[in-house]
């Protein structure tokens, strides 16, 4: 076996060959349970970033686990037509050509942009696979395929007949930058430093003037009446009286309205219909005109007065400031920080217009939603997001599913010359409810999210009854980011509870953020983003998996650190290496299917039990989404109680110095348990090692992907074997300690010396001197009383005394016990100032004064060692 480790030269090898082998290529029908995952669905052309590596980790340990431990497994993949993003990327190319999507007109427009997606189709199954993704590529989707714009249709129809969808005016989020209506999801609330301007509007017929603020001086060209709260006396005397629009002459009403703030500003507000959502919903109320005076691309309009057309909507409001400052209208200025609502895609901050679009009405689904969670149907990991879901859809408004774009699924709706709408599933069902072929298609596009929220299932064949829908629906879980819980979360649980009668899966996993090192949100303007395929190329894509499924925390952010990264790769070479060490001596020995435990002796008994205890916990950690948890006690277990202790308990059997039963035999049975465990998260590394196992084809002859996920062992535990390992170990941890304080040199033989009360765990721990004696570099050890001249303690209840032949004390050992004797006095005068410090005393908690106590005492018992040492009065010192 290779002595390099280099997870290079396996990495590429094991995907394809599982890809070619079709092993993750599920059954429809089955005779197995299923389970079922369906990915988030990346956008066509964009590239994998640290969240989509963070979530492809967790969907594909758990896809691996279930199909391991018997489960028809589908991973489903595909991806999202992205409809904003892609439109952008390929008018940025048409503008590079000097041209647009106008010149071209649809069709040439769209046959572009299928151009553009299937050249970057590919690249996403590419990312998968270097993070060993095992997708069923057989069954992978897009948006726009037809079999899924089929179910885009159905569905369109269906709600629209159940009175669900409808078109109408209402007041939309606006982006100029896209030149389309945008959902409230998609506006980012950002923190501008603005200004709160104050302007004077003369009461009609008298010298008065009230004063009213806003941050949008352009709007008030729109102004169609001033509003105040019902209860303010203070300006009851104006009801039947009229305000003049400054610059503009036109008159505005009084009304009052309890939308109104008492307490802001002056009381009184501007209102403006047509611009602002509030004020659109009290112009209704009040029967108010609305007058858009700035239009799609952002500039002003004829409404807004000749001086004005024209000029974009920031020229406007500059202009419009300095005509009140000269007029005498501007009262004053204040800096007004506050929160702004900008478009995610274009950055551009968006603005509030009153538009015709098709709205869905889906009040009534997000009641079907809020009771999933609240029964038990769905569950949100970790359970702290089931407030903010409950806040969201208990406040949920009209979803407007309509976007000014060309790319994307084409609402299914006809209209016939005079206006009639006809909506169908084609054009011909169309055609024939108008009794026309004169009907032309409405030309703007589905919000992405529609089709996205009918992934589940549209995937599986609804609206048909496929034999995928009937084996994998409802699905088990969603793993996904926290980010796009009302994006596409609820949207999906729905729509499903409504098409389906079932929430799309039983549970949601949302993990946190990808941040940097230092806990710094990762972005390009801060240059802290990291790509996780130079990742892999770095630390290997087993590395990578295991970092993050170990940092996938519940409710907490990831710090991603390369230092980390660095460590667990260091995990897969200890891994390699104690594979490799483990072939060179087990000699005929083979992998056992099951073992018996009696006639073993007892490290093989422990290690077995402890092998099983953690198949236990590792099956309900994974079980429970905690794979933080899983992998902490997968680290723990390989490294520390296989590697450090057994494989090290094991070399003098091995070496035949101390013969044991089966020493081969059980070694071999717990690297092939082990690596099957680990499989999950570090599916490469683990196939590589397994394949190399001798016996291993009893288990499954091809890969370790099928092979079954180990479990506990009933017949294998052994607490009380457990207990007795844990004494030895810790009296050997003491013997490493002293040894190492006291700087006794590994070529130097020591005495060990046990005295227990307990006439068991005495014969226990002599039937160990074969193994303790090269282990811990013993010369002997004694079931006998301690002598005076030992070193002593008492540890786990033993009487414990190491006896170290007298050697001479170098110069360079007398050096270095007298810095460490330095360092323990300044450490023993802070703990015993800290102790008679009765500020200390009085505030700090009992656990840590006696924390403290206790370091004290330690602190003087290696003193005291020391002290002896440079002496030269007790024995191995002198």
């Amino acid at each position: 076996m290779e002595k390099r480790f280099d997870p290079a030269s396996y990495e590429e090898k094991w995907q394809k060959r599982w890809s070619e082998d079709g092993f993750f290529v599920a059954e429809s029908p089955s005779s197995k349970p299923s389970f079922c995952i369906m990915i988030p669905p990346p956008n066509v052309t964009g590239n994998l970033h640290a969240g989509h590596a963070l979530q492809t980790t967790i969907q594909d340990l758990l896809t691996r686990w279930k199909r391991m431990c018997g489960y028809n497994a589908l991973w489903l993949p595909g991806t999202d037509h992205a409809g904003i993003a892609t439109q952008l990327m390929v008018e940025r190319q048409l503008i590079q050509e000097g041209t647009n999507r106008q010149s071209l007109g649809r069709e040439r427009f769209l046959e572009r942009a299928w151009k553009w997606t299937r050249q970057h189709s590919g690249h996403i199954r590419s990312q998968l696979d270097q993070l060993g993704a095992s997708c069923d590529w057989s069954r992978e989707r897009f948006t726009l395929d037809e079999r899924l714009s089929k179910a885009v249709r159905a569905a369109f129809v269906r709600l629209y007949r159940e009175g669900l969808i409808s078109r109408g005016e209402y007041m939309v989020n606006w982006s100029p930058g896209l030149e389309t209506a945008i959902s409230d999801l998609e506006v980012e609330m950002r923190a501008v430093a603005g200004r709160l301007y104050h302007i004077a509007y003369p009461v009609e017929g008298s010298d008065e003037r009230i004063v009213v603020a806003t941050t949008r001086p352009e709007t008030m060209l729109g102004d169609t009446a001033v509003a105040m709260h019902p209860d303010d006396d203070r300006y009851a005397h104006l009801l039947d009286r009229k305000a003049i629009l400054p610059l503009v002459g036109r008159q505005l009403a009084f009304i009052t309205d309890d939308v109104v703030d008492l307490e802001f500003g002056t009381g009184l507000v501007k209102v403006t219909p047509a611009h602002d959502l509030t004020d659109f919903e009290m112009g209704r109320r009040h029967g108010l005109e609305s007058l858009q005076v700035i239009d799609r691309k952002g500039r002003m309009t004829q409404e807004a007065g000749a001086e004005f057309v024209g000029l974009d909507r920031f020229a406007a409001r500059e202009k419009v400031v300095q005509m009140l400052r000269e007029q005498g209208y501007l009262v004053k200025v204040d800096d007004y920080a506050h929160n702004v609502g900008h478009c995610q895609r274009s950055g551009v901050p968006i603005e509030p217009m009153i538009s015709t679009q098709w709205f869905m009405d889906v009040e009534g689904m997000a009641g079907q939603a809020l009771q999933a969670v609240a029964s038990g149907d769905l569950r949100l990991v970790p359970d702290s997001w089931n407030k903010t879901w409950d806040h969201w859809l208990e406040n949920i408004r009209p979803w407007c599913i309509s976007r000014q774009l060309w790319w994307g699924h084409q609402i299914p709706a006809w209209y016939t010359p005079s206006g009639e709408v006809f909506v169908a599933a084609s054009r011909e069902e169309a055609a024939e409810l108008a009794g026309t072929d004169e009907i032309t298609q409405d030309p703007d596009v589905l919000d992405t999210w529609f089709s996205s929220a009918l992934w589940p299932f549209s995937t599986l064949g609804w609206p048909e009854a496929s034999e995928d829908f009937k084996t994998f629906y409802p699905t088990d879980v969603l793993v996904t980011g926290f980010d796009i819980i009302f994006f596409w979360v609820a949207r999906m649980v729905m729509t499903g509870l409504h098409f389906t009668g079932h929430t799309p899966f039983h549970a949601v996993h949302l993990t946190g953020l990808i941040r940097d090192a230092e806990g710094q949100k990762m972005s390009k303007t801060r240059g802290n983003t990291v790509d996780p395929l130079e990742l892999v190329e770095e630390y290997g894509a087993d590395a990578v998996r295991f970092t993050l499924a170990i940092l996938d925390s519940p409710g907490r952010d990831i710090p991603l650190d390369p230092e980390r990264m660095a460590g667990y790769r260091s995990f897969g070479n200890k891994i390699w290496n104690a594979v490799r060490f483990s072939l060179s001596r087990v000699g005929q020995a083979t992998v056992q299917e099951s073992l018996e435990v009696s006639g073993l002796a007892a490290p093989e008994r422990w290690i077995l039990s402890r092998l099983s205890k953690t198949a236990a916990e590792v099956n309900a950690k994974f079980a429970d989404y905690r794979f933080d948890e899983a992998c902490q006690r997968l680290y723990h277990f390989f490294w520390g109680e296989l590697c450090d202790w057994y494989i090290e308990l094991s070399k003098p059997a091995l070496a035949g110095d101390s013969p044991r039963p089966q020493v081969g035999e059980v070694l071999l049975t717990v690297l092939d348990r082990s690596l099957r465990l680990l499989h999950p998260v570090m599916p490469f590394l683990t196939e590589e090692l397994w394949q190399r196992l001798p016996g291993r084809q009893g288990i499954h002859p091809s890969t370790i992907c099928l092979a079954p996920y180990p479990v506990a062992e009933d017949a294998w535990d052994d607490s009380a074997t457990e207990g007795k390992m844990e004494v030895f170990f810790q009296i050997a941890a003491w013997v490493r300690n002293l040894r190492a304080e006291l700087g006794v040199p590994p070529r130097d033989k020591t005495v060990l010396f046990l005295d227990s009360s307990d006439a068991e765990v005495s014969s226990f721990l002599g039937d160990l001197e074969g193994m303790a004696l090269p282990l811990l570099r013993l010369e002997a050890l004694r079931l006998e009383t301690v002598p005076a001249d030992a070193h002593s303690d008492v540890v786990a209840g033993v009487a414990v005394g190491l006896v170290i032949p007298e050697r001479e004390l170098s110069a360079e050992d007398r050096g270095r016990l007298v810095v460490e004797r330095e360092k323990l006095l300044e450490q023993r005068e802070r703990t015993r100032d800290l102790l008679t410090n009765e500020a200390f005393l009085a505030k700090a908690p009992e656990k840590v004064v006696e924390q403290n106590r206790r370091r004290l005492e330690e602190i003087r018992d290696r003193l005291e060692r020391l002290e002896a040492g440079l002496a030269g009065d007790r024995p191995g010192i002198s």
